[in-house]
């Protein structure tokens, strides 16, 4: 029997609608049981009103019912903050949101799209898994999907949002995008759940304990922990706003040319810095106050907070930045943080985007506990990323750079454009007391503990005066100019816009060797 063009237009219409909640009543009701977002309302929440055009709301996995449409995941693409974005959102009232053939087939087409536009690539990971039914089926298509991470990797940013229990490739996928955001009581990641774990190898544990948000991102797989979805939402445009659309573009210009001159603020640094080398600041203070608008985008908050990564703009620029925090561990660098910041200062070299160094730490972290972790190669990353990186490099020292800390957080000789110092700045091998401990032991032989605590004492002076200070440095052309404080922001105005077409030359191989 042949159909109208309007019992066609019926009929497609009868579909959409199916399509647009193949889980039925059923689904609803336990989404409202549970408090969660649909996948359409969290793609609604990432994207500018309006913008938002599916691709294969109509696909069906085969031998679905007349209303399995979608296969448990949403793809498509719309603008963010007036910008080409590609996103999907699994759909966890369809079998679990699990992997299936046709779940793959959408997945990794839009991946596709997004590499040839050279676009953001936003997933919302609400998934059991590969689903087991479909046995090997699945897994082929967990394999497409991580091979197509490769395809955009480095050429446009990829962010994962993980809501519900991810566990298995619903885990290891994410975990191949640049960032991973969570949200407090609601995001869970482990490779196995703990169910399976117990009938397995007989081990109990919670799932909070195995794969909370917050301690994944206190062992450095999640790099934000929002209050709730709205907020992991908002924070993902904050950051998309960073970013260029690919490598291939620059990030958005934002509010250009604010306060060209010295400010009461900028004034109010030359006080900034505590008298006494051992007390303690928060480094974030400065940090609102050196760049645009007061506003600094932070990343892995949680994870190595004695070192601070995260974007701010100079002059409406986008520019990433790598802090001690002399308010933990008095800003010394450890095996966690040198990670940390190996994959801060890699991603700010994928997509174009200068760095600035703020340097005021002790040293490296010495011990039996780092040795054990492996530090040598671990913290190794970080000088490599470094070097490894050819974007606009800004270092400026503000107190404490004693050691292989001062090499690695951005000295010259790593390949830093411009090095700043603070008059405040203290730039030697160690530490006076260490110094002291080591250079007078033979002084101080034989004498009473009074005089030997004064020649320590008249030394540590001595070197703090003569030894540890910018000038040296400066001397040797290893510090590009000692500024005052309240020059800071304005110095780095100028720096980064005398670097803004820096390009560096690379002999072609077929990749690096970072110690891994």
């Amino acid at each position: 029997m042949t159909q109208t063009t309007a019992e066609k237009l019926a009929d497609l219409r009868v579909k959409l609608a199916a399509s647009q909640e193949p889980g039925g009543e059923v689904a609803v009701a336990k989404r409202a049981a549970k408090g969660i977002c649909s996948p359409r309302e969290r793609l609604n929440m990432l994207f500018d009103p309006g913008t938002f055009l599916e691709i294969g709301a109509l696909i069906k996995a085969p031998g679905a019912s007349e209303t399995g449409y979608g296969d448990g995941v949403v793809t498509g693409h719309g603008l963010v903050n007036g910008r080409p974005v590609a996103a999907f959102s699994h759909d966890q009232s369809v079998m679990g949101g699990s992997v299936g053939e046709m779940f793959g087939r959408k997945v990794a087409a839009l991946m596709e799209l997004a590499g040839k536009v050279g676009c953001p690539v936003v997933g919302i990971n609400d998934s059991a898994g590969a689903r087991i039914q479909d046995a090997v089926t699945s897994l082929a298509w967990y394999a497409e999907m991580g091979r197509r991470n490769e395809l955009v990797s480095g050429l446009a940013p990829q962010v994962s949002i993980i809501l519900g229990k991810c566990a298995g490739g619903a885990v290891y996928t994410p975990a191949n995008t640049d960032i991973l955001v969570g949200v407090e009581n609601k995001s869970y990641m482990f490779v196995t759940g703990p169910e399976i774990l117990k009938a397995v190898n007989g081990e109990e544990t919670s799932a909070e304990d195995l794969g909370s948000a917050h301690n994944q991102a206190r062992w450095g797989n999640i790099h934000h922990v929002a209050a709730d979805e709205k907020a992991a939402f908002d924070w993902v445009r904050d950051y998309l706003d960073y970013m260029p659309s690919s490598a291939h573009e620059q990030p958005p210009v934002i509010n250009p040319g604010l306060e060209p001159e010295v400010t009461e603020s900028d004034l109010a640094l030359n006080d900034f810095m505590p008298d006494s080398d051992n007390a303690g600041y928060d480094m974030k203070d400065l940090i609102i106050r050196l760049f645009d608008d007061g506003a600094f985008h932070e990343v892995a908050a949680l994870f190595a907070p004695n070192l601070i990564t995260g974007f701010v703009r100079i002059d409406g620029h986008s520019v990433g930045v790598v802090a001690n925090q002399p308010s933990v561990m008095a800003g010394t660098l450890d095996t966690d943080a040198s990670e940390k910041a190996t994959r801060f200062v890699r991603i700010c070299n994928a997509y174009g985007i200068p760095l600035v160094f703020l340097v005021d730490t002790p040293g490296i972290l010495p011990g039996v506990v780092e040795e054990s972790k492996g530090t040598i190669r671990r913290s190794g990353k970080f000088l490599y990323a470094y070097v490894e990186a050819d974007v606009p490099k800004i270092t400026v020292v503000l107190r404490k750079a004693y050691g292989g800390a001062y090499a690695v957080m951005g000295c010259k000789q790593l390949g830093a454009d411009l090095n700043f110092a603070w008059p405040t700045a203290k730039i030697a091998v160690m530490g006076a007391e260490s110094a002291a401990v080591l250079l007078t032991r033979r002084q101080t032989e034989g004498l009473s503990a009074h005089d030997a605590d004064k020649v320590r004492r008249d030394f540590i002076d001595f070197y703090n005066v003569m030894m540890a200070n910018p000038y040296l440095a400066a001397e040797k052309g290893y510090i590009d100019a000692v500024i005052e404080p309240s020059q800071t922001r304005l110095e780095l105005r100028k720096a980064l816009a005398q670097l803004r077409d820096k390009r560096v030359p690379r002999t072609p191989r077929k990749n690096y060797l970072m110690p891994i």
